[in-house]
């Protein structure tokens, strides 16, 4: 199963918001919503998407606003977690879900945390993939090098380069080919053919590193309340720079019902097409409900 159904709803201040959609609810079991990273898009799933779709559920992934085919917001300044909990609420109205399992990757993680804040009784359960309720420093000097910046290529070779500089250092063992895929997923084809990312400059600018430290106690808070009751999965690429290994530490302390899968040489984030991560995933959604 590898086909998806174009699926589209509205924000409540009227963005026109785009998702992929696999599979269907006829076996009963929660239907899925996937949450891409922060300058990412729905394609990010689509090989894990119809993998879980094949185990009898239906897989929704997302195109936050901003990114791939959803609208872009006038406003920066709602590019932020609140404003996509809002977003993902809509969603699971627009598709008469009153419950869903998430996995959310990077910033689809902190959604998913947010949700949790005022809308627990919509999540029945969550994968969180290389997120946690703190950043690593050196994976937010990272992402803040080139989130948000100007991207000049004129070629998908100039692409690639672009994705190994900004990335190779979590994925250092993946050869051109897997490479090529990568870049296919965060470009499109402009005009004249030369490729532009699928993501507003925008949303990088409410991210702050002081944002992110000063919201660090409420996260831990709201990841708490997420692991409590209900299955969660914590996913980890060994090398990631932005879920560091102290920080997982503690929040396998802090949920110990949670289980836990390390991707060997990945680091943020895996793409959860990984055999460890898969593995992971497999025993979490055939005992989630």
């Amino acid at each position: 199963m590898t086909g998806f159904r174009e699926l589209t709803w509205r924000s409540s201040d009227g963005l026109n918001l785009v998702a992929s959609d696999y599979g269907s609810n006829d076996s009963g079991k929660l239907p899925v919503i996937c949450i891409p990273g922060l300058t990412r898009n729905a394609r990010d799933f689509e090989e894990v998407a119809p993998w879980i779709a094949s185990m009898g559920r239906r897989v929704v992934a997302v195109d936050l606003r901003g990114r791939g085919r959803s609208d872009r917001d006038p406003n920066p300044s709602h590019y932020a977690p609140p404003t996509y909990a809002a977003d993902t609420v809509a969603l699971l109205d627009s598709i008469g879900a009153s419950r869903a399992l998430f996995v959310g990757t990077s910033l689809g993680g902190i959604v998913t945390m947010t949700l949790a804040s005022k809308h627990i009784d919509r999540i029945g359960g969550a994968v969180l993939n290389d997120v946690g309720p703190v950043i690593a420093k050196e994976g937010l000097s990272r992402i803040s090098s080139y989130a948000g910046k100007p991207v000049s290529v004129k070629t998908w070779a100039d692409a690639v380069a672009y994705a190994r500089q900004t990335g190779g250092v979590a994925f250092p063992k993946w050869s051109d080919a897997e490479w090529a895929v990568f870049v296919r997923r965060i470009f499109k084809e402009g005009p004249g053919g030369a490729p532009v990312l699928e993501c507003d400059p925008g949303v990088f600018r409410p991210m702050h590193p002081i944002l992110t430290w000063l919201l660090t106690p409420m996260v831990w808070g709201l990841f708490r309340k997420l692991a409590a009751g209900r299955p969660t999965l914590l996913v980890r690429g060994r090398i990631s720079d932005v879920l560091d290994a102290p920080t997982a530490i503690r929040m396998r302390k802090e949920a110990p019902g949670m289980a836990f899968v390390e991707v060997d040489d990945v680091g943020h984030a895996p793409t959860l097409s990984e055999p460890q991560a898969k593995e992971g995933l497999g025993r979490f959604f055939s005992e989630a409900p």
